[in-house]
């Protein structure tokens, strides 16, 4: 008996070579590809929209703006050439050249970019029909599912990495500045490398479900990527309005962990108020639980579930009035407030080179830590050992807030401010500055004598 299935099977695999033998060159090549199959088709179904990005940074330092070349990767998302990316690739770029999958090279324009999701768009300058991806859908992922990152690590062009999805909301918090503050992520053991960023990560089916944008330093097979519902969000509004508006209300959560390990507490811990925030002259304290907005509750026990609290907020139309229900202790109150605008997270950022310095706009961040009675003014961001504003006391951190005694309201005003001053050649202007806890003024002598260093007497000693 054993000899005749032995028989039998191996009769059964020259049939079946057989038939592969004729059928060959229709297609069972693809066949005996096995496992390898869908992952190539999904490839291919990416890679002529894959982009290899080269955008000129504007890099200030030393109170100093430079250029920089960098690298990154993206995708085309319609067939007029609109391209996705991260905001840390292409945001603060002087220009951006980006190469197809066809080795062109095209330049392109950078639409708009959000830091707070790290998303940005950009549009090829181009009219002909581009090729584009097709998006899925992210809330869809599981953990172990098969994804492919692509893009230019260490910029290695069109390359592909696979792995599986580790985890499908990987919290990140808060390092350093905070990063996505309503971003969960999608962690994988793809490859994901420095120039992979903004290049997107595929699932098995050829669709785009995530913006790769993060690496955990000093780890291996562990990358992070953008959710692709947060980015289509986000990119929609930047095509259609340039920029993402947000709701703005000046708390910051905490989750109920922190508080207390009852799971029948439910809410979200508000841990600090903006001082003249909406939510500070409403009347929210810190320590309040935040158990709804506008009726509809909210609840974090987890880190991972502070985005979406956040994201409840900043969804809220800007200017309009939410009404909170917190707990205060035993009682519970219900408190009015009219929401603001969400500004940016980064300040922009402009060199003076005749004085020598570079300042940036005074973000909330900034203005709560300098404990700023409102925001306005700005930041010193460096300056230059040479120049004319160093000699003259003026500091990196410094925060300008009088031009002659006229207010500085913002960077835009700064240079109008230093324009006019250029302009009419006045030689001593006089500043006000915040330096930490202290104010005090600083003269600048902008005469061209005044620009240039003393020289110093040079000989050897006999």
């Amino acid at each position: 008996m054993m000899h005749l299935k032995k028989g039998i099977s191996l009769r059964r695999a020259a049939a079946a070579w057989a038939v592969c033998a004729v059928l060959l060159p229709t297609g069972c090549a693809t066949v005996l590809g096995g496992q390898d199959g869908p992952v190539i088709r999904a490839k291919e179904r990416v890679a002529p929209a894959l982009v290899h990005i080269r955008p000129v940074k504007e890099v200030f330092a030393g109170g100093k703006k430079t250029e920089m070349l960098a690298v990154g990767s993206g995708f085309i998302i319609s067939p007029d050439g609109y391209v996705v990316t991260n905001e840390h690739v292409a945001g603060e770029s002087s220009s951006v050249q980006c190469v197809l999958s066809d080795h062109r090279e095209v330049n392109a324009k950078v639409v708009g970019t959000d830091a707070d999701t790290d998303i940005a768009v950009l549009k090829l300058d181009t009219t002909e029909k581009m090729p584009w991806v097709k998006m899925g859908r992210s809330a869809n992922l599981q953990a172990g599912q098969t994804v492919l990152a692509l893009g230019s690590p260490h910029g290695l062009a069109r390359s592909v990495s696979k792995g599986i999805v580790s985890v499908t909301d990987r919290y990140l918090g808060d390092e350093g500045q905070m990063i996505s503050p309503f971003n969960d992520w999608i962690q994988t053991d793809a490859a994901i490398n420095p120039g992979n960023s903004g290049g997107p990560l595929v699932n098995i089916r050829g669709e785009v479900v995530g913006v790769n944008a993060r690496i955990l330093n000093g780890a291996e097979s562990v990358g992070f990527a953008i959710p692709i519902d947060t980015a289509r969000e986000v990119v929609e509004a930047i095509i259609r309005d340039g920029r993402v508006h947000r709701s703005w209300i000046g708390v910051t959560f905490q989750e109920m962990m922190a508080k207390t390990d009852d799971p029948s507490h439910l809410g979200v811990v508000i841990s600090d108020v903006e001082r003249l925030a909406p939510a500070g002259e409403a009347g929210v304290k810190p320590g309040d639980v935040l158990v709804a907005i506008n009726g509809k509750a909210v609840n974090a026990r987890f880190e991972e579930e502070l985005p979406a609290v956040r994201k409840s907020v900043a969804d809220l139309p800007v200017g309009s009035t939410a009404e909170l229900s917190v707990k205060r202790g035993e009682e519970k109150v219900d408190i009015s407030v009219k929401t603001e605008e969400k500004t940016a997270q980064k300040g922009s950022q402009a060199e003076f080179g005749e004085w020598g310095f570079t300042a940036t706009d005074v973000t909330p961040e900034i203005a709560r830590r300098a404990q700023l009675p409102e925001r306005t003014g700005v930041l010193v961001s460096g300056a230059n050992p040479g120049g004319i504003a160093a000699r003259a006391g003026l500091q990196e951190g410094d925060i300008l807030l009088t031009v002659d005694g006229q207010k500085v309201n913002d960077l835009d005003g700064f240079k109008a401010l230093y324009k006019e001053r250029r302009e009419s050649q006045k030689k001593l202007i006089m500043l006000f500055v915040q330096r930490g806890a202290l104010t005090r003024f600083v003269l600048v002598n902008a005469a061209p004598e005044a620009a240039q260093p003393e020289e110093e007497n040079a000989g050897h000693a006999e």
